[in-house]
């Protein structure tokens, strides 16, 4: 892992140019080796998108994987690497919802999903807004050690999941804190919600933090566009979030998190197993 960790230290040198071709091959080619994530992803395609032809899912899984490569480009930059060319272009949106939450100290969270640009976008975001982050520690010495120091490059703190206080601490001080509770871990408390109409295991996390911080809830979206550029999006707050019902919140989010990867689709991360737990315990990816 540690010659893992130094060969990306190495390719986030790379003109911005080059690394964006190369990431496409490497997309190609990890759609390719990874025949078990690959049949994950186009099994999900087809859950989420029942409406698309065969041939319609096809060319998403091939851009999926695209986005994919060139996320691992994206994430080497963002952690060793200049972010000046990918702020050409840069186009950020409300900006003005995030300062009006902040009005008076308050606190604030935002939440995103599990998409390729994830890394970037959060880095780019901080140019404007200091940012902390949630993430789930790696056991992996090195890669916790490359998340942590690369993260920290640019982010004003980053909290495990487990450090709930530390966390709320922010919040309460006015802090803003961005995280994506959209794939589910073994600890924390989850209930199933629908996302694109199937129910899904999803972490009550957003819920929680609201409820013991008082901070506002904002949705941030993110996507890299045709054209090279980026785009971020800052939502008006939720209005009368959070409510005492946990799982109504739950899916106020999850819906918020759909909307963008119906907005960007190809760019979201299609290899996890989103819907692994299901009610009944069926195995939607036994057939895929």
């Amino acid at each position: 892992m540690w010659v893992v960790v130094g060969a990306m230290a190495a390719l986030a040198r790379l003109p911005w140019a080059l690394q964006r071709a190369l990431g496409r091959a490497l997309g190609a080619l990890l759609r390719v080796a990874m025949g078990a994530r690959r049949r994950v992803a186009a099994r999900n395609l087809a859950l989420c998108f029942p409406d698309l032809d065969e041939a319609a899912r096809a060319r998403l899984l091939r851009a999926h994987f695209a986005a994919l490569g060139t996320g691992l480009f994206e994430f080497a930059r963002a952690w060793w690497g200049s972010a000046a060319a990918l702020r050409r272009g840069l186009v950020v949106e409300g900006l003005e919802h995030l300062e009006a939450a902040r009005a008076g100290g308050r606190g604030v969270i935002l939440v995103s999903g599990h998409f390729t640009t994830l890394e970037i976008c959060g880095r780019l975001l901080c140019d404007r807004v200091p940012l902390a982050g949630m993430y789930r520690p790696h056991a992996q010495g090195a890669l916790e050690w490359a998340v942590k120091r690369g993260r920290l490059r640019y982010a004003v703190a980053m909290f495990g999941r487990e450090e709930l206080r530390p966390a709320i601490r922010h919040l309460k001080s006015g802090g803003v804190l961005w995280f994506a509770p959209d794939q589910e871990t073994r600890r924390g408390d989850s209930v199933f919600v629908p996302f694109f109409g199937r129910p899904a295991s999803s972490l009550t996390s957003t819920h929680q933090l609201a409820r013991l911080s008082g901070a506002a809830v904002l949705a941030f979206a993110h996507e890299r566009r045709d054209d090279g550029g980026y785009t971020l999006r800052l939502s008006p707050r939720f209005d009368g979030f959070p409510t005492d019902d946990a799982t109504a919140d739950t899916a106020r989010v999850m819906s918020a998190i759909e909307a963008m990867v119906r907005a960007a689709p190809a760019q979201y991360l299609w290899i996890h197993r989103r819907f692994k737990r299901q009610p009944g315990g069926e195995d939607p990816y036994a057939a895929g």
